[in-house]
This record gives structure tokens, sequence and C-alpha cells, in this order.
């Protein structure tokens, strides 16, 4: 499994909402279903009314997605202390 981030807009009334999704699937196809399952079913958006403007995969310790964070045992907070790197 992967880390993937989804960006792109889905349908809001009769405006355009802005999204940033980070999921966690095997390819990207995989994770544009996901994305699109997860809007239907959080959201009551039909999948024509989701357009997505791309999916990248991404290194799992820089999302702050808690389904990411648990999948890859990741805290979701920096892996060095600043302070000790000066020393």
């Amino acid at each position: 499994m992967k880390a993937f981030r989804a960006h792109g807009s889905y349908r809001a009334g009769k405006r355009d909402q802005p999204f940033s999704v980070d999921v966690v699937a095997t390819d990207e196809d995989d994770a544009m279903e996901r994305v699109l399952s997860t809007f239907g079913s959080r959201h009551r958006v039909t999948r024509r009314f989701i357009l997505v403007g791309g999916i990248e995969e991404i290194d799992p310790a820089i999302s702050t997605a808690p389904v990411v964070n648990a999948h890859f045992g990741v805290s979701g907070e920096p892996t060095s202390d600043p302070k000790t790197e000066e020393e």
C-alpha cells in the first residue's frame, strides 16, 4: 500500500468546493476510487460532480491525515528535533 494525495473540487450547492485529501491505496486507480467513494458517502456528491485535478504518490511521513498515519505508523510529527541538529 502507498500514500496518495488527490486534489480537485466538488460541487457544493451552486459553487465548487476545492479539496485536497490523502488516502492509502494500492495504485492511482484505487486512490481515485477511494476519493470518489469518500466524497460520495460523506458529502452525498455524485461522481460526475467530483473533479479530481491530480493524484500523486507522497511520502507517508509528510501526511497529517489520520488514516495515513494509522496505516503506516507515523506519528504525524517531524522525525528529527531541530534543537538536537544544531548541537
